[in-house]
């Protein structure tokens, strides 16, 4: 989905925000997940980030707002996202200082 465009409340190829973005990804293999980072948030469980793995949640706090955006871990210290109006779904790097500082959890879903 990487240069989809950013739309607020998307969730499908035409324009995604963050939590539209886990969702669809996760529809396409074939896992139901909520559809708001709220959401998101209750339907996982915090891991250390040592343990991350490709497809685990990472929540950020942005603007003062807690777990105001999530992304999809990829590995190695990257992670794709939808990241504000006016720009497009692309790949973000846990070794940047403003996504180090940001990071407020890690999370994996709870998938049966």
């Amino acid at each position: 989905m990487q240069g989809k465009p950013y739309r607020y409340g998307g969730n499908t190829p035409r324009g995604f925000d963050c939590s539209g973005l886990v969702q669809y990804s996760y529809s396409l293999a074939g896992i139901d997940l909520p559809r708001s980072t709220e959401g998101l948030w209750k339907y996982s469980s915090a891991i250390a980030t040592r343990n991350l793995q490709p497809g685990d949640l990472l929540f950020f706090n942005q603007e003062g707002k807690r777990s105001s955006h999530v992304a999809i871990y990829v590995g190695r210290e990257r992670f794709v996202h939808a990241p504000s109006t006016g720009k497009r779904v692309s790949i973000g790097n846990l070794d940047s200082a403003y996504w180090r500082r940001h990071l407020e959890s890690v999370r994996r879903p709870f998938i049966q």
